[in-house]
């Protein structure tokens, strides 16, 4: 790890703005980070190593930045967030149950052991890329409060459910490092919703502001670490520590200049550092060695996208339904834990995130459905 990489990497990571721009494709500026990745990593020209140890911790502070930004985007405050628990939920459970009955059915087509692992990824939503793709495109109303409760809900338990379904032997460990991550962050709410109270908090922010010693930012650092390195300890994945505490920050209220802080951090250098290391981490070319994995990859993305269809039968238009079916974190996940343990055949990890990159891509045009649905509502309801 050096210079030259940090820099061929913030140059090409430009390539996701660039695609990003013309409104009229409404392609998330994950896609280009990605393909970025894929071009200059294992799959492509191998300027970039993905397995150096630097860049890979890297990465990880970038994803558990995402999903700390994520976090901070779930309107907890807002008691319309709460009374959308309920139909998130049932949604969620909904999502599950066809998770299971097309999960079991594409391990039994291709000859594998892994359902568990199918049902969790056909089930799963990605926060780190639906919830700010819904702030930035400003969608709004219940249903994307519903659908923001559904994703929310749909990603913590499949961080949750990943290492009983992939790695058994460690899921007891998982499950209380995943409760520990959780009491930390109640605690955390408890003590941030305190010092705002008294006051403390708004003295630290002045301090910070006129001395220009970003404080804030310097604290909520340290406890995103902190929290990482217990879901590291415990062999749970950083996103549940990221995600955690943004709920945990969202749920006190977070300051603007902290907020602006953090978005330069994670959209700037780490976010796009993580994304171009997860598309140079792909061996695509695996796919080529073992074609019958394109097949399950294809299989995996296309099921997901059904499985969250379904969810227009309980009211959610077909457009959100789509957008919540996007994966990143969970595929990612068990490619790099399967691999680890041994457990996946050939070409299978290949094969998850193709499945990931299939939902990404469909998300792109749901997501501009979607806003373009909410014009057409908006521009009745004028009317």
């Amino acid at each position: 790890m050096d210079f030259q990489t940090l820099a061929i990497i913030s140059v090409i990571a430009l390539l996701g703005p660039l695609l990003a721009t013309p409104r009229r494709w409404n392609i998330p500026v994950v896609i280009g980070q990605l393909a970025a990745g894929v071009i200059v990593g294992r799959t492509g020209f191998g300027l970039i190593d993905a397995a150096d140890p630097t860049l890979t911790l890297l990465a990880d502070v970038g994803f558990a930045l995402i999903m700390f930004v994520a976090g901070t985007h779930v309107p907890v405050r807002s008691g319309a967030i709460r009374a959308a628990l309920s139909a998130g939920l049932v949604r969620a459970i909904l999502v599950t149950v066809s998770a299971s009955v097309l999960g079991v059915a594409i391990a039994m087509i291709f000859g594998t052991q892994h359902a568990p692992l199918y049902i969790v990824l056909l089930a799963s939503s990605s926060a780190a890329l639906v919830l700010p793709l819904i702030h930035s495109l400003g969608l709004r109303g219940r249903s994307m409060l519903e659908l923001t409760a559904q994703v929310a809900i749909a990603d913590i338990a499949a961080i949750v459910a990943l290492p009983l379904a992939i790695d058994p032997p460690n899921a007891p460990r998982a499950a209380l490092g995943a409760a520990l991550i959780a009491t930390l962050s109640v605690a955390l709410y408890v003590v941030l919703a305190w010092l705002e109270r008294n006051g403390s908090r708004l003295r630290l922010h002045k301090l910070s502001a006129n001395r220009k010693f970003a404080l804030e930012l310097r604290i909520q650092l340290a406890i995103l670490f902190a929290l990482s390195a217990v879901a590291v300890f415990s062999h749970v994945s950083v996103m549940l520590a990221g995600f955690a505490f943004g709920l945990a920050v969202a749920a006190v209220g977070e300051p603007r200049r902290l907020a602006r802080q953090l978005f330069a951090l994670a959209d700037g250098f780490f976010g796009p550092l993580f994304f171009v290391w997860l598309g140079a981490s792909l061996a695509l070319r695996d796919l080529a060695e073992h074609p019958q994995m394109i097949a399950l990859g294809l299989a995996l993305g296309l099921a997901t996208l059904l499985t969250h269809a379904t969810t227009r039968v309980l009211g959610l238009p077909l457009s959100h339904g789509l957008l919540s079916a996007a994966q990143l974190g969970i595929p990612v996940a068990a490619a790099t834990i399967g691999t680890q343990l041994h457990v996946l055949a050939p070409g299978e990890a290949a094969a998850l995130l193709l499945g990931a990159l299939v939902t990404i891509a469909v998300t792109a045009v749901a997501s501009g459905w979607a806003r373009t649905r909410a014009a057409s509502v908006s521009g009745s309801t004028v009317g």
